[in-house]
């Protein structure tokens, strides 16, 4: 098996049990060296929905309802809607390897990283809703982010640019307040699990600015204009703020990125 074979597999898993296992059978093969990279291999097939399980049952978010924090239901509802993104964004990370071929092993490295990043998040917040009496699938959800995916399979440098970049640095604006939310109410358990995410999103977020440059020197486009046409263009809808500045230069926006955002900030 090589890595996208490994990859294929790790989206075609459906169980959560079943994906975060294959993550992470992938990511250590990959780690010890053990899965090629062919420089000829076929086109990638398409997918038009990674494996899931049954339930959650996908949903228009419009039609998801509004729960407070402050009942059980409210904050398992919400731990669900976090442990959701997360069991996307595994699947996120293995499409980027599987469909953009003839790329640097430096960019399989990242992303194979970032998968086992997301199956380990996941995994802590499907523990932790265990805790609160409920598991993975309780909660209708929707399907944004692979949504996404779908509008950029055709171009790497559009999903590095709007996935990591717009869908996934979205986390880094809203878990600081949600975060202070939760301590006020004395969860400390949600709160651990959401510091050591936000941490660790920093770092994905920013291997999507690294290999958003990297894409536009390849073709040769000017990094500030494309990013506000692609903004422009597939982002208007899903990107409003405010927007954490301080995480976002960490996670490689420069200034000038940062005020193009401005104008969604609402």
């Amino acid at each position: 098996m090589n890595l996208f074979d490994a990859a294929r597999a790790c989206l075609d898993a459906a169980s959560p049990e079943g994906k975060v296992a294959a993550t992470f059978a992938a990511a250590e093969s990959f780690e010890r060296d053990e899965l090629a990279i062919p420089e000829d291999a076929p086109a990638p097939g398409a997918i038009r929905m990674p494996g899931r399980p049954e339930r959650p049952l996908l949903v228009h978010p419009r039609d998801l309802p509004k729960r407070g924090l402050g009942t059980p239901e409210g904050r398992a509802a919400f731990v669900h809607a976090i442990a959701h993104i997360e069991f996307n964004a595994i699947d996120l990370a293995w499409d980027a390897v599987y469909r953009f071929r003839g790329l640097p092993r430096e960019f399989y490295a990242d992303w194979v990283e970032v998968a086992r990043d997301e199956a380990r998040h996941f995994e802590l917040l499907r523990a932790r809703l265990q805790q609160l009496g409920h598991d993975y699938g309780d909660f209708d959800a929707h399907n944004g982010l692979w949504e996404m995916a779908e509008k950029t399979a055709h171009d790497g440098l559009a999903r590095m640019a709007l996935v990591p970049r717009v869908l996934e640095a979205r986390g880094l604006d809203v878990t600081p307040g949600m975060i202070v939310k939760l301590r006020a109410m004395g969860d400390a358990d949600t709160v651990a699990i959401l510091e050591v995410i936000l941490r660790e999103e920093v770092a994905h977020v920013a291997a999507g600015s690294r290999w958003f440059r990297w894409y536009c020197e390849r073709v040769g486009v000017e990094p500030r204009s494309t990013f506000r046409a692609l903004l422009a263009e597939y982002a208007r809808a899903v990107l409003y703020g405010p927007f954490n500045i301080e995480a976002r230069a960490a996670a490689g926006f420069d200034e000038d990125e940062l005020a193009a955002l401005s104008q969604y900030a609402g």
